[in-house]
């Protein structure tokens, strides 16, 4: 999975980054395919935006938050994007009963 972080009037320091990537392995932890993350964290006045691209194969993921606090913003940020990463998931998953086959 390639992740890139990227800050829009904000230096991502390494602890900013180190959490991220621990946030995100939550979502790999569901979903073995994803091809390509991107994340952006900005500041315009009081609010701290959080939002993150994830390509997924045959699905494109685009979550945002804002909140006072920047790990506030990205802890809600996670939590959207694996509600909507599992949601994802089970759209994939086959959900039909077989039918068993009676002997003629």
């Amino acid at each position: 999975m390639n992740l890139k972080v990227t800050g829009l009037h904000l230096e991502v320091t390494p602890s900013l980054r180190q959490y991220v990537e621990s946030k995100m392995e939550r979502v790999t932890r569901h979903v073995d395919h994803v091809i390509d993350a991107s994340i952006t964290l900005s500041v315009d006045k009081l609010v701290q935006k959080a939002e993150v691209n994830v390509r997924l194969p045959g699905k494109d993921i685009h979550v945002e938050a804002t909140e006072a606090d920047m790990y506030a913003a990205i802890d809600v940020l996670m939590d959207k994007l694996d509600r909507q990463v599992l949601k994802h998931k089970e759209k994939l998953a086959d959900h039909r009963v077989p039918v068993p086959e009676t002997p003629l």
